[in-house]
């Protein structure tokens, strides 16, 4: 791999992973699903320009945006409300082991015995991180974050499902804008329907909200997404995986550097142990997707 590409690929887990670092002081405050549809606007602004419109599959978009988006970034950032953000980020690991476990179901996906031991290694992890003192009394938030990984790996493997149909492939970029779109309207409406009249938080919000807007809809979508596409259009799947790895090691750095999030043990050991049973299930030592 070339240094530049190295860069780019390791950028993304860091603007990915910053990104609960940044939005946790946000929504303590500010009514998160209100703060998704700021960010989904934002992209959807940026890049819907760029993109053609892919006519044929609109309409399975727009259920993408609102299982995979919509619903999705609506219970995890309500998690987030829960729980540290380096937790969030480690919990949220799960959904690789979702994603693998759907594909297989509903694509057919070989599920081979590899797989197996790392979702048995990865669960083995998220429960240590469960076991710990300073998570006991928050099951509520614990599950709206698993809730949002299986809703994550749900999208994805529509979006899988949606290029198997399709002769000439969407592309990330024109699949990102347009879910983009859609996502947005749908959380304005479910922030307005839960979260209620969004002019008051609107009115109040500080420079901070604006920041953490910005930031999740250019750095944390948009930028990311673009640098990811990039580095997984010109290497093999297995090269370039490992690298999300990374995500959760940023948040939960970024929230005891920034927030000043307690490190303790166990929530040490379990992540270690979640991100080892992640890294079975994407590394491949063929350099090829299993």
């Amino acid at each position: 791999m070339k240094p530049v590409d190295f860069l780019i690929a390791a950028a993304v887990p860091g603007l990915w992973g910053m990104g609960l670092v940044i939005a946790k002081p946000v929504v303590d405050t500010f009514p998160p699903i209100l703060l998704m549809a700021l960010r989904f606007a934002v992209t959807a602004g940026l890049m819907v320009w760029f993109v053609p419109i892919p006519k044929r599959v609109l309409g399975s978009l727009a259920l993408i945006a609102f299982v995979g988006s919509a619903l999705q970034y609506g219970f995890t950032f309500n998690g987030l409300r829960r729980l540290d953000a380096g937790t969030t980020a480690l919990i949220v690991q799960v959904e690789v082991v979702f994603l693998v476990l759907i594909a297989a179901v509903w694509l057919g996906e070989r599920l081979s015995l590899k797989k197996l031991i790392g979702m048995i290694v990865a669960f083995a992890g998220l429960f240590v991180v469960y076991g710990t003192p300073r998570l006991q009394g928050q099951e509520v938030g614990i599950a709206m974050v698993l809730t949002g990984a299986f809703l994550w790996a749900v999208g994805q493997v529509m979006v899988r499902r949606l290029g198997q149909r399709e002769s000439k492939p969407l592309g990330g970029m024109t699949t990102i804008a347009w879910v983009s779109v859609f996502g947005a309207p749908q959380l304005f409406i479910i922030s307005l329907a839960l979260e209620g009249d969004p002019r008051p938080p609107l009115a109040e919000a500080g420079w901070t909200v604006w920041a953490a807007v910005l930031y999740l809809g250019i750095g944390m979508t948009a930028l990311a997404y673009s640098c990811w596409y990039h580095v997984l259009g010109k290497y093999e799947a297995g090269r370039v995986g490992p690298f999300l790895l990374l995500t959760p090691v940023a948040s939960v750095l970024g929230g005891a550097l920034f927030l000043g999030e307690l490190l303790t043990f166990e929530i040490l050991l379990g992540g270690a142990i979640l991100i080892a049973g992640v890294a079975i299930l994407v590394i491949d030592k063929s350099g090829d997707e299993d």
